[in-house]
């Protein structure tokens, strides 16, 4: 059986990443190692910390630059993080000065919103109802 265990966003700034993750987004710190002038750092919902972790890969490899502008440029999210309630999250992210290029939008059985993660990338949470 295969399982994820590890996905990634690419990151301007570890530091700045670790504490928008922790801190506004409420993520806890599961993994740091240092790698030379970077890190292995990762980060786990501390609802499931045993569960996939989300790296914080620095962004210095030549093509990230050109696929992540594009991708915001075109308002389309690197990745969506699943929420209990998109409206309640957007409010709660909103108030610790969060900006959202995507208020929530309900979808049928899905509303979303979209957020700038301050290190280069659009995140969307999602909920069902």
């Amino acid at each position: 059986m295969i399982r994820i265990n590890l996905a990634s966003v690419f990151v301007d700034d570890q530091a700045k990443a670790l504490a928008f993750y922790t801190e506004v987004l409420g993520f806890a710190k599961k993994t740091d190692v240092p790698l030379g002038e970077h890190r292995w750092l990762t980060v786990v919902s501390p609802a499931d910390p045993d569960g996939v972790e989300l790296l914080l890969e620095p962004a210095g490899h030549p093509a990230v630059g050109p696929f992540r502008r594009a991708l915001v440029d075109d308002g389309i999210p690197f990745t969506s993080f699943a929420v209990d309630d998109v409206r309640a999250e957007f409010e709660r992210l909103r108030a610790l000065g969060v900006v959202f290029t995507q208020q929530p939008l309900e979808m049928g059985a899905v509303t979303t919103a979209v957020l700038d993660d301050t290190c280069g990338n659009l995140i969307q949470i999602a909920s069902t109802t």
